[in-house]
Formats: structure tokens, C-alpha cells, sequence
């Protein structure tokens, strides 16, 4: 009884987040994680045995490892309470038609195809539940030897390509629930870009968790080679329920010399979700990686992108916005490891907190002995709408030479009564007003993002400031 109250879950009306279909599945797990449990997922996806090899490995990593010391209460998170797969009632397709009616309608309601349609993305991926169910790219992409499938194909297709870059860039040392991920992981996309090539137009993939009581832990694997270029737009949403649901992916990016890839994420889930994502990039010589982040929804979040700059004149830029409502903990930041010289890095997060929400920013700028000329900058700013919010910056600081340029700056603050008094005396209400003024503060996020994402993630600053402020 108690732990139906403490996942009670109390928000607005989402709208088409919020659609539930009845939970059809052709397979899935007990609850809890156990051996045999990993090895009903990897036979059940006819893995080689080094793959199962590894999830076992990983699970007595995550078995040993206790949750982090710091940042958000994760007591609640029971992985006993937890279904880690659930295949859906869904055949893998790369015709829209062929996707079952109540999925497909699902990702109708959520724009997925009319996306691919109208703005001519290069590649769709959607994933329901633990796995994809529809994956699509362009004839002239694969006529440039691009590849861009979900990670079961790539794993199965390319294997030693796999082999050569899964678990490099994130390892299951690194906390307990990569360890978990590594253990359990289904889904996901792998993308490759050879040499040269431009993906003119973005990628994308969505995923969708629509059963309660689960989790998902799609595993997403980036190889851009030198010179190369990609854009990649990740989506993530969940209907609201009264018992926890886990996200646990993993975002694993390599970026050759000369090369960019730019990774988009508008995360949307609902308050009785724990979003506990990992997403790294290492990053070569001139190469460069651009994150943009928007982090809405969820009970608690902890996700801090971070880039490993490994080749001299390597850059990195990180871009990103977080709101927190009533009972949520959005815990987010970045991460800049600069291990050569004359690399850079950039953080502008800004974050929103209301109704007492918390809204952290942690981060992190290490600076190894031999990376010297180093400049990195980092701005973070944070707007509280009430008196019960809080927000709080916690960066981390570690130089090892003198040869560096560094500079960091805060701020956080209330919405001005001036402001809004001014608005208002203009004959706006107050709400509008305020609202004006927290989409003039993310304007700047928005207008990283393509056009009709911006949109999305404006309509969902509006939901959540809908009947809130006062």
C-alpha cells in the first residue's frame, strides 16, 4: 500500500502523450532480473554468445554496485517491480502500412510519420516498448554506403563493426544502472556514416513506452567517420501511470577527424517515469559534437551528456533546457573531459522550476596534464516561478595544468514583477505573460532545434505552465 502512494502520480492532462493502448505482446520477461531472465532476451534475438557473455558480465556489475551517493532519492527504483522486456505484437517493417492499427495510430497522434513526410527526413526509426517497429531510409543515403537500422539489424548485419564499438564509449563500470542497461539493453538504432558523406537532412528515431510497470533500454550507436556529417533527432514519450516505469538507454558516439554530428533529444515522459540515461561522445582530431537537449516530464531524471575530447582541436558544444513541475527531481547537466590539447568546449543549460519542483544543474569540466591551451565556458541559468521551487548549480572543476582558459557563470532568478506588470498593463493576463517570458527564456534552445521541434517543445513549455502559475 505504500508504495502505491509514493507512485501516485498527480499531473495535467497531456493530451496525446497520454494515449494508452491495451498491452499486447508476443513475448516478455517475469518481473526482476535474474540470469535466466538475460537469457530469454538473447535467445529470444538469436544473439552470438559473446553478446550474452557480456550481458552477464554486466548484470553481476549492476548486482554489486550500489545506487550514487548523491543527487535524487533512487530508493523507489525496485528493479523486482520492473518487466525489463516486452516484445510487442509487431513484426520490424519499413512500410508505414504494415504496422499494427493501434501502434501505428499511436505514432500517427504523435506526428512520426507526417514528420518523415513533410520535412523529408532522411530516416525514421520507432520503436514501441522494447523494440522497433518500423525503420526507414532513403535510397540515396544507402547508395553512399550510410547505414541506419535498429541495433538488433546492425548487431546481426555488421557484427564485427558492433563488436569493435559496443561498450567503448560506455561501459557498465561506469555507474550501476549502465550496468543494468548492458545487462538488459533491446532496441535502439545504429547509424553509420562513412567518409566524406553528408547527411544532408536528419535522422530520427522515437520510442515509445506504452506498457506500466515496464521498462526500456534501447541502446543507440553513432559511428561518423572522418569528414562525415549527421544530425540525429531522438523523441521519447510515455503515458502517465500509477506504478514506476525505468528508462535506462544508452547513447554510445564516436565522431571522426574533421567530422560532426549534431544529437537532438526532446524527452517527454510522464511523472512516474525515472529517466537514468547515459549518452557519451568520443570525439578525434577537428572533430566536433553538438548536443541539444530538452528534458521534460519524469518523476526524477539523471542525465549528463558528455563528450570525450580526444583529439587535438576537438570541440564540443552542449546546449540544453529542463523544466520541473510538482513532485519532480530533473537532475541534468554536461560533461567535458578535454584529454588533448587546443580542444574547446561549451555549455549554455538553462532550467525551469515550478509548483516545487527541483531543477539541478551538475556538470563537469576535467582538463587532463597534457591537454594544454585549453577554453572551455559554461553558463547556466535558472528561473524559478515561485517560492516553493528550487534550483541549484553544482559544477565540478578539475584542472591538471596551468595552460588553460576557463570561465563559468550562474545565475538564478524569479520572473521580474516589473516585467509582468508592464506586460499586463499592455492588457495581457498575467498568466499569458508569464508564459511570454518563459518561452522568451528558452527561446534560445528552441531556436537550435529544426522548426517542428521547436514547436513541440514550446507546446510542451505551454503544458506545462497551463493552470500552474499564479
Amino acid at each position: 500500500m505504500m508504495a502505491k502512494q509514493r507512485t501516485h502520480v498527480e499531473e495535467m492532462d497531456r493530451g496525446i502523450y497520454d494515449l494508452k493502448n491495451a498491452v499486447k505482446y508476443r513475448s516478455k520477461t517475469e518481473k526482476g532480473l535474474s540470469e535466466s531472465i538475460i537469457r530469454q532476451i538473447s535467445e529470444e534475438k538469436g544473439e552470438p554468445e559473446w553478446m550474452l557473455e557480456l550481458r552477464l558480465k554486466a548484470l553481476e556489475i549492476f548486482n554489486k554496485k550500489d545506487n550514487p551517493s548523491w543527487g535524487p532519492d533512487l530508493s523507489e527504483v525496485d528493479i523486482e517491480k520492473v518487466t525489463t522486456y516486452i516484445r510487442p505484437d509487431a513484426e520490424l517493417t519499413d512500410d508505414w502500412k504494415n504496422v499494427p492499427e493501434d501502434i501505428r495510430s499511436t505514432f500517427d497522434a504523435l506526428g512520426i510519420p507526417e514528420a518523415e513526410k513533410e520535412f523529408m527526413l532522411s530516416g525514421v526509426g520507432a520503436q514501441y516498448d522494447s523494440e522497433v517497429v518500423y525503420h526507414n531510409i532513403q535510397r540515396y543515403l544507402l547508395d553512399q554506403g550510410v547505414v541506419y537500422t535498429d541495433f538488433e539489424t546492425g548487431l546481426r548485419e555488421y557484427p564485427e563493426v558492433v563488436k569493435k564499438y559496443f561498450q567503448k564509449c560506455i561501459t557498465p563500470n561506469l555507474h550501476k544502472y549502465a550496468a543494468l542497461h548492458y545487462a538488459v539493453w533491446s532496441g535502439g538504432s545504429f547509424v553509420y556514416v562513412p567518409e566524406g558523406v553528408k547527411v544532408d537532412v536528419p535522422l530520427q528515431s522515437y520510442f515509445r513506452l506504452n506498457a506500466p510497470g515496464a521498462g526500456q533500454f534501447e541502446h543507440t550507436l553513432i559511428i561518423i567517420e572522418d569528414n562525415a556529417y549527421c544530425h540525429f533527432i531522438e523523441g521519447c514519450s510515455a503515458p502517465k501511470y500509477n506504478v514506476l516505469n525505468l528508462h535506462a538507454g544508452a547513447v554510445e558516439l564516436f565522431v571522426g577527424k574533421n567530422a560532426t554530428l549534431r544529437y537532438s533529444t526532446i524527452e517527454n515522459w510522464s511523472r512516474n517515469m525515472y529517466n537514468l540515461n547515459t549518452k557519451r561522445a568520443i570525439v578525434d582530431e577537428r572533430g566536433k559534437i553538438e548536443w541539444v537537449s530538452g528534458s521534460f516530464g519524469s518523476k526524477v531524471s539523471m542525465l549528463y551528456p558528455t563528450s570525450v575530447l580526444k583529439g587535438e582541436y576537438a570541440n564540443s558544444e552542449y546546449t540544453g533546457i529542463s523544466f520541473a513541475g510538482a513532485g519532480q527531481y530533473i537532475d541534468t547537466g554536461a560533461q567535458a573531459i578535454h584529454t588533448a590539447s587546443h580542444t574547446t568546449s561549451t555549455v549554455n543549460s538553462k532550467s525551469i522550476s515550478k509548483s516545487g519542483g527541483i531543477a539541478v544543474y551538475r556538470g563537469l569540466v576535467s582538463v587532463a596534464p597534457q591537454a594544454k591551451h585549453v577554453k572551455s565556458a559554461v553558463s547556466c541559468e535558472s528561473l524559478m516561478l515561485d517560492a516553493e521551487s528550487r534550483s541549484d548549480t553544482i559544477p565540478v572543476i578539475d584542472i591538471h595544468n596551468r595552460d588553460v582558459d576557463l570561465g563559468h557563470e550562474a545565475k538564478i532568478g524569479r520572473i521580474s514583477d516589473e516585467v509582468i506588470f508592464y506586460l499586463m498593463s499592455r492588457g495581457i493576463s498575467e498568466n499569458e505573460a508569464k508564459a511570454m517570458v518563459v518561452r522568451g527564456f528558452a527561446e534560445p534552445i528552441a531556436k537550435e532545434l529544426p522548426m517542428e521541434y521547436a514547436v513541440e517543445m514550446n507546446n510542451l513549455i505551454s503544458l506545462e505552465l497551463e493552470g500552474s502559475i499564479g
